[in-house]
């Protein structure tokens, strides 16, 4: 019999690991996830819940989500040999492995900009909402703040949900202006890139939305440090904004395990991500290991609607070899995001690797679906392996 292990029980290894289980026979291959953590966050509800749009009350217990048969080991990978076909882990035990899937996810590190990690926790003007923590405390210093200059930033490091940033930034305008405070707030977000957002014509409808709404976008600037003490945020070239309340985005990386500890990532000096074909999801050099989500290099956008559709390519791709059959399944770039412009608009930008899919427009529709709906598909269709939408 072999033996599957999933690395992560974030949104790809829990999807996959389900898949998976369905697939194989309970004769054919046994399937372990490996995670350090015991709590799912549903991450999209981390720029709703400061603004009381979804109920903060959004995790799940690894085991709620898993099948029956899934095995759920409870601990941290620090390493991968695989020639030798086993994952370290922090207890001190190696586990074996017939065929891997890498879901390690993105590595937050608010350490690697400094004086973020000061600002947040010494100062109540901070909040790094990609952290659940940071989200919830933002509710209050929403509720209290009564203008300035709001700023939201985003750090030179690839993000999860590249989306997120720019949708806190309009619905905490919207925001302010429910509130009646909008004359007395300045909205800034920056980006160290020419646009805010980069795929067209999803790009120029945000612009328009944005220039009417007098959001203003800082293009190429590279945050380098953040001074709690003066409330300013400093650009590598020397450029200063004062804030008042700010959102920056946490810079963010490949998992040490992965990058440090094994030989499935990039070889060059700064490689973060494990090296994949971008339509098989299989590894360049080891057949036996596939990765997904936002721990592998393939050219998508860093999003769940991602990994969604690559843990079906790859449950049908494993399944495959491990029957010795062709792998036929590719994974077309697929990614989406919901682009909440206020309360009760949203948009949805759709693409691949060839293109975009759908049209920017906004509508009420939209933000049901990712607001009302969306959450309970999330946690009852695809995080047990299935897939309802096309």
């Amino acid at each position: 019999m072999k033996h599957v292990v999933v690395l992560g029980a974030g949104s790809g290894g829990a999807m996959t690991a389900n898949i998976l289980r369905r697939k194989l026979d309970r004769s054919e291959a046994t399937v372990t996830v490996v995670d350090k953590s015991t709590d799912h966050f549903y991450q999209p509800s981390f720029y709703l819940v400061p603004f009381g749009y979804l109920d903060p009350d959004q995790s799940r217990h690894v085991d709620e989500l898993l099948k029956p048969d899934v095995e759920f080991v409870h601990d941290a990978v620090t390493g991968v040999d695989p020639n030798a076909q086993t994952v370290s882990l922090e207890a001190g035990d190696d586990l074996e492995y017939d065929y891997l899937v890498v879901a390690t996810g993105h590595r937050l590190d608010p350490t690697a900009t400094p004086g973020l990690l000061e600002a947040w926790q010494e100062t109540d003007d901070v909040y790094p909402f990609y952290h659940y923590e940071a989200a919830l405390e933002m509710r209050d210093a929403l509720e209290n703040f009564d203008g300035g200059t709001f700023l939201v930033t985003q750090p030179d490091t690839p993000i999860k949900c590249p989306g997120a940033p720019l949708k806190l930034t309009m619905l905490a305008e919207d925001y302010f202006r429910r509130r009646g405070i909008r004359d007395d707030v300045e909205v800034i977000m920056t980006r160290n890139a020419e646009h805010h957002f980069g795929v067209q014509p999803y790009r120029d409808k945000l612009y328009e939305i944005w220039n009417d709404r007098d959001i203003e976008f800082k293009e190429n600037f590279s945050v380098a440090e953040i001074d709690p003490d003066a409330n300013v945020v400093r650009s590598a070239d020397g450029e200063e904004i004062e804030y008042d309340l700010y959102a920056p985005v946490t810079p963010q990386f490949g998992q040490k395990a992965i990058t440090e500890g094994s030989p499935l990532a990039d070889d060059s000096e700064d490689g973060e991500y494990v090296t994949i074909d971008q339509h098989s999801c299989q590894h360049d050099e080891y057949e036996n290991v596939f990765a997904l989500g936002d721990c592998e290099n393939a050219p998508h956008s860093k999003t769940a609607a991602a990994a969604r559709k690559q843990a079906h390519v790859v449950g049908k791709n494993l399944t495959a070899l491990l029957r010795d059959e062709p792998m036929r399944a590719e994974y077309d770039g697929y990614a989406a995001c919901p682009l909440l412009t206020k309360k009760g608009k949203a948009l949805i930008a759709e693409f691949d690797y060839e293109g975009p899919i759908s049209a920017p427009v906004e509508s009420k529709l939209n933000w049901i679906m990712d607001v009302n709906v969306l959450p309970s598909v999330y946690w009852d269709a695809w995080m047990r392996g299935y897939d309802p939408l096309p």
